[in-house]
């Protein structure tokens, strides 16, 4: 198999790797391209694997949008498949990507062939937290002048499992380090308005949802209601896995979306 191939266009950006079936991968809030090295890798031996840079991300054209919404992201989405000249594709997201995958399979389920959440939520705030608070606890280092890559090694450190590796983490933090302030700051607005509860029912592509057992950020709970009310999904826990679930445990993570692919290209 070839090196991944970053592709930087006008409106949209992204690292492939593989040939046949698209499988289009999300990242999260402080994630890029570069944050599915594992996938990329894997997945790529027997499909057409995408990873975009969600738009204002690392080399992707931001959305004019003002604020910026899932429902901008989840049509950026949709088009960025259309765009790869794919009817459909096999959607996989973690964190806020998994975020804007549940919406792209609602308001856009001819372009879903399956979809994959991993670490992530059906709603922002489940636990009590107030979005106001939230934010500009979020927000704090970049009204301080900060850029994501000061301050990576600490929500990094404070996101992961004890399991991440070294080569691992350092990608990560390669891949926030891409991230802007001003592209952050937009996102975080956006994530704090994540509510996608009331389209789950309606969602009916095949679905795995999978989770840490030590997400702090988004629990096991928060994956177990995806899983009650999603009509047609199923739920894996990883042990000792924190938020960065597939780079702390990428051979679990790898091997269940390949039996999850399959078995839809296969019924």
């Amino acid at each position: 198999m070839r090196e991944p191939l970053d592709v930087d266009c006008d409106t949209f950006a992204w690292r492939e790797s593989g040939t046949g079936e698209l499988v289009v991968l999300l990242h999260g809030l402080g994630g890029s391209r570069i944050s599915w090295e594992p996938q990329l890798a894997t997945l790529g031996r027997s499909r057409r694997v995408v990873a975009w840079d969600l738009p204002g991300y690392g080399a992707a054209a931001p959305l004019p949008d003002q604020p910026l919404t899932f429902r901008a992201l989840a049509d950026a989405a949709a088009d960025l498949i259309r765009a790869l000249g794919a009817e459909r594709a096999h959607v996989v997201g973690i964190s806020m990507g998994g975020m804007i995958g549940q919406y792209l399979a609602a308001w856009s389920p001819h372009r879903v062939r399956s979809l994959t959440l991993l670490s992530s939520s059906p709603a922002f705030g489940l636990d009590g937290t107030r979005p106001d608070e939230w934010r500009a606890a979020r927000l704090a280092p970049l009204d301080q002048g900060l850029e994501p890559a000061d301050f990576a090694d600490r929500v990094l450190g404070a996101i992961s499992g004890p399991q991440i590796s070294s080569a691992a983490m350092a990608g990560q933090k390669a891949a926030m380090a891409r991230v802007t302030g001003a592209a952050l700051r937009r996102s975080i607005d956006c994530l704090v308005t994540h509510d996608s509860r009331p389209l789950l029912p309606a969602i009916q592509a095949a679905t795995l949802v999978m989770v840490g057992e030590r997400d702090g950020e988004t629990p096991v709970q928060y994956s177990q209601y995806l899983v009650d009310h999603l009509p047609h999904a199923q739920l894996v826990v990883v042990p000792g896995a924190g938020h960065l679930l597939n780079v702390e445990s990428p051979d679990v993570v790898n091997e269940h979306i390949e039996r999850h692919l399959a078995a839809v290209e296969a019924a």
